[in-house]
């Protein structure tokens, strides 16, 4: 048996363990974060109402895992980060929208790459050289016994691909 770990978004705790080598987070959690839903498994019920192919769909997106509760183990449903995606697109709420937006953007990239590979080798070069610039600092910082404010940071990350 895995052990059930703890994330935290936004003050909440959002349960998850990992399953067949990959994260799996609890449905509820999510729900109940992205909602603040006193009840999210009403929510849940709601959910899958309105949105038929969600309903359809639900055995191939939710599974039971064993979770650890105060109670002791039980087994919840929960989802990996494609069906999170998935579930994330059928919430109503102000909260779940910038996630919307995000895998909008995302998906329309991947499209791009799709009509033109070299966007997806400019891309990974970007991330490899952000990564690698990150571990310079990261050494810096430790030969140095120092470490950079926050906000700097923030913008090794803000590299434009042209």
């Amino acid at each position: 048996m895995t052990e059930t770990q703890l994330a935290v978004f936004r003050g909440k705790e959002i349960r998850k363990t990992i399953h067949n080598n990959e994260w799996w987070f609890v449905i509820a959690d999510i729900v109940s974060v992205l909602t603040e839903s006193v009840t999210p498994s009403g929510y849940i019920k709601d959910m899958r109402r309105r949105d038929e192919e969600l309903s359809k769909g639900w055995g191939q997106i939710a599974t039971p895992l064993s979770i650890q509760t105060e109670g002791g183990s039980q087994k919840i449903n929960c989802a990996n980060t494609e069906g999170i995606f998935r579930l994330i697109q059928s919430i109503p709420s102000p909260k779940a929208e910038p996630f919307k937006r995000w895998l909008a953007k995302v998906g329309y990239e991947r499209v791009q790459e799709i009509e033109d590979p070299e966007l997806a080798t400019k891309r990974t070069r970007v991330l490899y050289t952000a990564k690698s610039l990150l571990a310079s600092v990261v050494m810096w910082q430790v030969r140095h016994g120092k470490t950079l404010k926050r906000k700097s940071a923030k913008g090794l990350f803000r590299m434009k691909i042209t």
